[in-house]
């Protein structure tokens, strides 16, 4: 499967952004997808992931409350919706696919697709 990122952008603290990742060369519904990011000079961290069906979600604590991760497997996207977004979201964002569809991982070594990532930066 092929995952693209778009959505990523400049935006003040305080505001908001959605990110999608369109998947294709596959039937998605098969995967959970999840959201994770690395920031410069850090390690990629998870953010969000969700099963296959949307029935289930799982998010870090950093941006429970601010982010929702929500799914529409007839358009075969994934979106992120973040708010109230603080200069340590900054990062490049990366969606990924994973072939167990009933589990949410945080775990990156779960996930068997990457798309390229697109960049999240908030200013202060």
């Amino acid at each position: 499967v092929q995952l693209q990122a778009s959505g990523g952008g400049l935006v003040q603290a305080g505001g908001s952004l959605r990110l999608s990742c369109v998947a294709s060369g596959a039937t998605f519904r098969r995967y959970s997808t999840g959201w994770f990011r690395q920031a410069p000079g850090k390690e990629r961290e998870f953010v969000a992931a969700i099963t296959w069906s949307g029935d289930s979600t799982n998010y870090a604590d950093s941006v429970k409350g601010r982010f929702t991760i929500s799914r529409d497997n007839a358009k075969n996207t994934v979106y992120l919706q973040m708010n109230t977004l603080k200069p340590e979201d900054t990062a490049v964002y990366y969606c990924a696919a994973d072939d167990g569809p009933f589990r949410p991982s945080e775990r990156p070594y779960d996930y068997e697709y990457w798309g390229q990532g697109t960049l999240v930066t908030v200013s202060s």
